[in-house]
């Protein structure tokens, strides 16, 4: 049975160029996201434009991987955007070219902390542990980094709305999250 996809508030601007979760960045991951019962998880298989070693996953984008997953679910669950200030990963096994993987994300602390912690494990197709990662973000007002962010006016605009969680029309962003796991 496949899981409904979770739409991230970055699908609001219609062009939108994240390396890990847009559909228009035909040089990016691409990853979709789903409910998992600790949080947010993305199942992916990467080839060979992805490769380091003949046959193994770029090692840095385990990572990128890690924290495009935690982010995503720190934006759905808390409904704010956040800065990535540290990260650790732990590699227990190289990842394979043209093997499926799924990176599983979790939260930690309350909603009330200044600074959020995030936890992921990719996992292969038996459940076994390839990585795992944890980080620190920093939670952002998109109208206090304008500076840093190519985003005018309108998409500053629709990305609030999308990050409300009293709008109505992005029902899957919208579910009440407890300890940044969503229903």
């Amino acid at each position: 049975m496949d899981q409904e996809t979770i739409a991230v508030p970055w699908s609001v601007i219609p062009d939108y160029r994240c390396f890990g979760c847009s559909p228009h960045n035909e040089g990016g991951l691409r990853l979709v996201f789903t409910a998992h019962p600790d949080g947010l998880q993305a199942r992916f298989r990467l080839g060979r434009s992805f490769e380091s070693y003949p046959g193994v996953v770029h090692g840095g984008l385990t990572g990128v991987i890690c924290d495009e997953v935690m982010g995503n679910l720190i934006v759905l669950a808390r409904h704010t955007p956040a800065f990535t200030v540290s990260q650790r990963t732990r590699f227990v096994t190289p990842l394979l070219v043209d093997h499926e993987y799924t990176c599983v994300a979790s939260l930690s602390g309350s909603a009330s902390d200044a600074l959020i912690q995030g936890n992921a494990e990719i996992l292969d197709a038996s459940g076994a542990l390839c990585a795992g990662s944890t980080a620190t973000y920093q939670p952002f007002d998109f109208r206090d980094v304008r500076h840093q962010l190519t985003l005018d006016d309108d998409e500053v605009a629709l990305l609030s709305h999308a990050l409300d969680p009293e709008s109505h029309d992005r029902p899957a962003m919208n579910r009440p999250a407890t300890n940044g796991v969503l229903p």
